[in-house]
């Protein structure tokens, strides 16, 4: 039988790859961070509960994959570079191959963005993985929801829709194309974090965050916090690939409110349009433009002849349905 301290050596514990960020890893009551000099810790934890986030059966290794990937696109989302991770994970049994498979997809992207796990912690309970990331962020440059200023233009990495979709093939069996199923599904249970298009923002926007709960909702937190409103022409909506075969009112409607597409929604001034595109080169990500930041507090979507359009949605609130 696998013991939890069995469990944690065979399937966590790796040798170490930070280049002396971090001092003590796995194997002690604390992890030691100590952040490069002039630089602030950034800290976000993420949980992801069977049942609310995924489906039961899920695959492990895409879950070892989302689970690592919507926390680092809150490093993204702040501009910070990644230092550590820890996993809290909750297990109904020690089954070997659902752990080897969601650490494989768990490590598969770490390594990619050389990110180490250095701590956490297992248990027995329904299946239930909560990440805490380490990053760190020049101090006074990280970017924050509250930095917002009036007539900053508002720029969405990549595209939006795609996951809303493949939640729709997962829960009501939609039926698409082999493509554009397998688009939709990639983005759903497979997000790229764009980590390197925070960085490359450091200087540039003014505020940012992550597309997690859908983009009315997420851009709404910049505008609170802002204590400003905005404006978004609807025609302008980076419509997914797979999206693009639905009906236009389904288009708008999952681009808007849809979730999980964990992208990046920044603001920054149209002075500054010319090196927003290059560090968008930089990073190898497309970003558009669909927006504007007013001083009147709101949000409002307009169609291309400025008329407000109408939306039979709302973005996703772990707390406003069952």
């Amino acid at each position: 039988m696998l013991s939890e301290f069995d469990l944690i050596a065979r399937y966590f514990n790796r040798p170490r790859h930070t280049g002396g960020v971090v001092h003590l890893g796995i194997g002690d009551d604390c992890a030691l961070i100590t952040p490069p000099v002039n630089e602030s810790l950034a800290i976000s934890t993420d949980m992801l509960v069977e049942g609310r986030h995924f489906l039961p059966g899920a695959d492990p290794e895409s879950l070892g994959h989302k689970a690592l990937a919507v926390n680092l696109s809150d490093l993204a989302a702040m501009g910070a570079r990644p230092l550590g991770f820890s996993l809290a994970l909750a297990l109904p049994q020690a089954d070997e191959a659902w752990l080897a498979s969601f650490a494989r997809g768990l490590f598969a992207l770490a390594d990619q963005e050389q990110i180490e796990l250095i701590g956490g912690d297992t248990t027995r309970g329904p299946l239930n993985m909560c990440i805490t990331v380490f990053g760190s962020v020049p101090t006074h440059h990280a970017l924050r929801r509250d930095g917002a200023r009036v007539d900053d233009d508002i720029w969405i990495s990549g595209s939006l829709g795609d996951a809303r979709l493949g939640l729709e093939i997962v829960t009501r069996h939609l039926a698409l194309s082999e493509t554009d199923t397998a688009i939709a599904l990639e983005r759903l249970h497979r997000p790229t974090p764009r980590g390197s298009l925070g960085l490359a923002l450091r200087g540039i926007a003014n505020a940012a965050i992550d597309i997690s709960d859908g983009l009315i909702g997420d851009l709404g937190h910049i505008l609170q916090r802002s204590m400003l409103g905005a404006t978004l022409e609807a025609d302008l909506l980076p419509i997914g690939r797979a999206l693009q075969s639905q009906d236009p009112q389904t288009q708008l409607e999952f681009a808007l409110n849809g979730g999980d597409d964990y992208e990046l929604c920044f603001c920054a001034p149209p002075a500054k349009r010319d090196r927003v595109i290059m560090a968008a080169k930089q990073a190898g990500v497309v970003v558009t433009r669909l927006g504007q930041i007013v001083p009147t507090p709101g949000l409002r979507v307009l169609d291309s002849a400025g008329h407000p359009v109408k939306l039979h949605s709302s973005s996703f609130d772990h707390f406003s349905k069952p």
